[in-house]
């Protein structure tokens, strides 16, 4: 039985605000991550690659929830709504948290406002594939067919406004091209029609297609970064082929919902910093396609706020609207 100093003390820490119960030893019980695409993509990889040192670290179980739907942004809507105790996070992209939600009528939360930027998780460069019985056979080639056949070819994306359909539109207006826009619900089901032929061209995450890639069931005709990458060092880049300055890559970011208390942030920052260290976890995550992240909260804000004023103008010149 409790005396009745126990059960006064007990009366008053429940009195508590939750923020202030929360912060002092977080985490007590089993943390969900959302994640707003369909497994397989690079979202849900970076995620998953985490996931066990990031529960060690914790000392708490990580379930990773797959909310696939809306370009990312509905499991971004719920982070945004979700109670700021830091049991509800997120592994968000560029796209579901700076990029598509302004497109949207209404859009489903602010950008700034509703959600808050924790740690940069990693970064990846795209890849421009193609389906083995696709004609070209490098980007050149790709480029020519694609001007000979005005909006006979497709491309995919994981959703309207994404880093996939946001590339594929740049170069398309670069290179005078008209392609058909095709959107999944995930990555995951952009690669299977891929890997079917049912997909003239693809601008994905390295981590999504580097696997097959590797193992020869699609052709990589170019990257997206400035310089070639690492892993594919024999693939050219887009700018190579005369598009100086073209510069597409998509970063993932543990999110939180808005008001997450700063002892919750800081110990989230330790966190993945810590792990990304690890020789063993790091080496996977560069294995898998990945520049891993780290920094620090006002990195991620600053890196979050930036990119939202950066594919805003994109999306002006290129009148995309989700619809």
């Amino acid at each position: 039985m409790l005396s009745r100093r126990s059960m006064i003390a007990a009366a008053g820490l429940a009195a508590l605000p939750w923020q202030a119960r929360a912060q002092g030893t977080y985490p007590t019980r089993p943390i969900n991550m959302l994640v707003g695409f369909a497994p397989g993509g690079g979202t849900d990889i970076i995620a998953r690659l985490l996931q066990p040192q990031l529960q060690e670290e914790l000392g708490q179980p990580i379930a990773i929830e797959n909310r696939a739907g809306g370009s990312g942004t509905i499991a971004a809507a719920a982070n945004a709504r979700a109670r700021p105790d830091g049991y509800t996070m997120l592994m968000t992209t560029v796209s579901a948290s700076a990029v598509v939600p302004p497109t949207m009528n209404p859009p489903p939360f602010d950008i700034i406002r509703d959600q808050t930027a924790v740690v940069l998780a990693g970064t990846v460069p795209l890849v421009a594939v193609v389906p083995l019985n696709s004609p070209a056979q490098n980007f050149r080639q790709f480029l020519d067919h694609a001007k000979a056949n005005p909006g006979k070819l497709n491309y995919s994306s994981s959703g309207v406004a994404t880093q996939q359909h946001l590339s594929a539109e740049a170069l398309s207006a670069e290179a005078g091209l008209q392609m058909q826009h095709i959107p999944f619900r995930g990555t995951g089901q952009a690669v299977n029609e891929i890997l079917s032929g049912r997909i003239d061209i693809a601008f994905d995450t390295l981590p999504t297609y580097l696997p097959h890639i590797r193992a020869g069931r699609v052709r990589a005709l170019a990257t997206t970064l400035p310089q070639r990458v690492e892993w594919l060092p024999d693939v050219p880049t887009v700018a190579e082929h005369g598009f100086p300055g073209f510069d597409q890559s998509v970063w993932y970011m543990v999110m939180g919902p808005p008001g997450l208390p700063e002892p919750v942030i800081g110990r989230w920052v330790d966190a993945v910093n810590k792990v990304l260290r690890d020789p063993g976890l790091r080496q996977k995550v560069v294995d898998a396609g990945f520049i891993p992240g780290g920094g620090s909260s006002a990195d991620a804000a600053a890196l979050l706020q930036r990119d939202a004023r950066r594919y805003a103008e994109l999306i002006r010149k290129a009148n995309i609207r989700f619809e």
